[in-house]
């Protein structure tokens, strides 16, 4: 798999657990972008399923650590189970721990005031993550956080590339951008290649 250094045979269990999980549904959606599709990705019914989680990160930790990042974050919602994933095996595999973050909609009104939530040291090098892409809206948001606080951004990825712009958007500014899962407009997933 060019996009990520998950084997294709994980990717395809991560697709069956997702449907099996309900993570897939077809039908008349709006999506956060606002464009319409023909199905619906609820990436959080896989990462909350503990067999997804643990898939899921064992599929990303490999392209995270491949890009020297030294934690790994994402937007709320949809990222958090992620991160927490990840950030988990990171300590478990014998590898150097990766610490997790979340990056809020906005900074709190209350407290500290903070955008970006956890343990993240001065100036690291970050894994930006989310469950799925199509225009690239909170992967954005996520990762102008990140570097807005003096971060540098070593991956961009998702579970699933809805494949309307969003993949197009990392790459054409120099981001590596990984992908386990493609769809088509159809609802067509497959493994990302």
């Amino acid at each position: 798999m060019t996009q990520t250094s998950a084997p294709r045979e994980l990717a395809e269990r991560i697709k069956e657990a997702a449907l099996e999980v309900g993570a897939l549904t077809f039908g008349d959606f709006v999506l956060a972008s606002g464009q319409r599709s023909a199905y619906y990705f609820d990436g959080r019914m896989l990462t909350l399923s503990a067999r997804g989680a643990a898939m899921v990160a064992r599929a990303l930790l490999p392209a995270v650590r491949a890009s020297g990042a030294e934690a790994i974050g994402g937007p709320t919602l949809g990222a958090d189970p992620m991160v927490a994933s990840v950030s988990m095996l990171s300590a478990m595999d014998g590898g150097p721990p990766l610490d997790a973050f979340i990056v809020r909609k906005g900074e709190k009104d209350h407290g500290t005031g903070k955008l970006i939530e956890g343990p993240l040291a001065p100036e690291a090098k970050v894994a930006i993550v989310d469950d799925a892409c199509s225009t690239g809206g909170s992967l954005i948001h996520a990762v102008d956080a990140a570097e807005a606080a003096g971060h540098k951004v070593a991956l961009v990825a998702c579970i699933l590339d809805r494949n309307q712009g969003g993949g197009d958007y990392f790459r054409e500014r120099g981001y590596p951008f990984a992908a386990l899962l493609s769809a088509d407009a159809d609802g067509n997933i497959s493994v990302a290649s």
